[in-house]
């Protein structure tokens, strides 16, 4: 399809009007794929990223998208953009609530995301959007004590073979300080890969904060991986701090025994009953509904036990990974609202880190703490009876490409409608990539606030993992949370039209 008739079919008379084309981006260099991809040998930035940062830190936000627009028309990059949002979130941002305020530091990545799917033209949107949050939530973090990431305790950061052990022990004990100290001993010196197979684990390791522990370890490494590594040590302090927050509970944690933590409790022990060659399963489209049932209706210690009888019953972990995804898309449609759309976005994250963990025990522990979060998700919502496997396709008034038109309009009122009419349009052989790149620049149209980028991003990523028939029906849910044609439109775009001088 032609860019500009997806535009006039897809988006509707009035959001193409708001959009305006988005051509005053032209003034701005495009950003090429291979610029925004990952690519390790091109991550080094300009080594004067300090000014940046505090460019962001001390401009106000009225100015600061002008000012950022001048940068990058003088020859600033987009990694370096990135960089310095990155770090001037965990230096600005309390991290304690990992959310709230904190959703400027944890949606770098997803705006990222948006980019790397978005035209060369229109890749800088989503980032001049992220750099407005951060201001909004730096002026809300001062408003709430000023606060800010503290130096390093030089004199306490252990030598390179303690370091490891020193941080393990600390997070197991609660220790603030001991992690501090421990974490930058390894930032230091041990690699990537080995920081992040801690870190994911101890992401998961309790239920405070809704998944977004977990959600911070993926996206705070995903955006390690493009920015650079030499970025790493402010970032996973940040992270560790983070981590670390009782939310609420007093005491210690590992002195007590809190509802929060008592899932990863007992699956230590159940995921040693995890027979060897589980990872060599087959899918098994009766182990994604037998699944998909319990999280409908079953306590955590149900969903978990039941993940380990699966996989010793010689289901794939794709097939288990598929009852999460679409048990987090129907605990959507049962219930919209943050603490179902937090399923999506803590089970994209988990997937994540499932991918890149290579410790059989660590990834054994990721799937089934994924499944024993998912009851928690469902939390006391009433069951309406609304089931994603039982989600019947609607006759759509237009066909073709126009339905996507008629699709986004429903999105607005009529979610159901809408999520049925989704169905079809994909059953009928539509275009599921015209579909997310709708969905995605009605985002940068319509979008309020970091949710819709941290679930759009996720539901679009989640969607090319999961095995037909669940795929079509994960992406009709994700309507519930994905804006409509008729939404109001947001200011941003005016606000960057205004800084680019169009």
């Amino acid at each position: 399809m032609k860019r500009r008739s997806f535009l006039r079919t897809t988006l509707g008379a009035g959001a193409l009007a708001g959009l305006g084309d988005l051509g005053f981006l032209s003034r701005l260099p495009s950003v090429s794929a291979a610029e925004a991809k990952l690519e390790p040998k091109m991550v080094r930035l300009h080594p004067e990223i300090e000014p940046l940062v505090r460019l962001l830190e001390n401009t106000s936000r009225e100015r600061v998208l002008d000012e950022v627009a001048l940068r990058i028309q003088r020859g600033t990059t987009y990694r370096e953009v990135l960089a310095a949002l990155q770090l001037a979130g965990v230096r600005n941002i309390q991290p304690r609530p990992i959310g709230f305020k904190f959703h400027a530091v944890l949606v770098v990545n997803s705006a990222h995301l948006a980019s790397l799917s978005s035209p060369d033209s229109e890749r800088w949107l989503p980032i001049f959007w992220a750099i407005d949050q951060f201001k909004s939530s730096q002026a809300r973090d001062v408003q709430e004590g000023d606060w800010a990431l503290a130096p390093v305790d030089e004199a306490a950061v252990p030598k390179s073979d303690k370091a490891r052990q020193a941080f393990i022990d600390a997070m197991d004990n609660w220790d603030e300080a001991a992690a501090d100290a421990a974490i930058v001993g390894l930032a230091r010196t041990a690699g990537a890969n080995e920081i992040y197979e801690i870190l994911c684990r101890y992401g998961v390791r309790d239920f405070r904060e809704i998944g977004h522990k977990e959600i911070y370890v993926a996206n705070s490494f995903r955006t390690l991986e493009v920015i650079g590594w030499h970025h790493a040590e402010p970032v996973l302090r940040s992270l560790a701090y983070g981590l670390l927050d009782r939310f609420g509970d007093k005491g210690n944690p590992a002195k007590q025994d809190l509802p929060a933590d008592r899932p990863f409790r007992r699956n230590v022990e159940n995921v040693k009953q995890i027979r060897a060659g589980w990872l060599d399963g087959k899918p098994d489209a009766d182990g994604t509904k037998e699944l998909l049932r319990a999280i409908r209706t079953g306590s955590s210690i149900d969903t978990s036990e039941l993940t380990v009888k699966l996989l010793n019953r010689g289901v794939a972990p794709s097939s288990i990974f598929d009852a999460l995804f679409v048990g987090a898309g129907e605990l959507l449609m049962q219930s919209p609202g943050i603490l179902s759309l937090h399923a999506s976005t803590f089970t994209n994250a988990t997937h994540y880190s499932f991918r890149h963990a290579t410790n059989e025990e660590t990834r054994r522990m990721l799937i089934v703490q994924n499944a024993a979060f998912m009851p928690l998700f469902r939390g006391n919502a009433k069951d309406k009876g609304i089931r994603i496997d039982e989600l019947e396709p609607a006759s759509l008034k237009v066909s073709g490409s126009e339905a996507l038109e008629e699709i986004f309009a429903d999105i607005s009122g009529k979610r159901m409608d809408a999520a049925r009419k989704v169905l079809a349009y994909l059953n009928a052989g539509g275009d599921a990539k015209a579909l997310a790149d709708g969905a995605r620049r009605l985002i940068f149209l319509k979008g309020r606030d970091s949710h819709d980028y941290k679930f759009s991003s996720a539901v679009l990523e989640d969607v090319a993992h999961l095995s037909a028939p669940w795929r079509e029906r994960f992406l009709a849910a994700s309507v519930f949370n994905l804006r409509g044609s008729g939404d109001s439109d947001n200011e941003l775009v005016k606000r960057t039209r205004a800084a680019m001088g169009a």
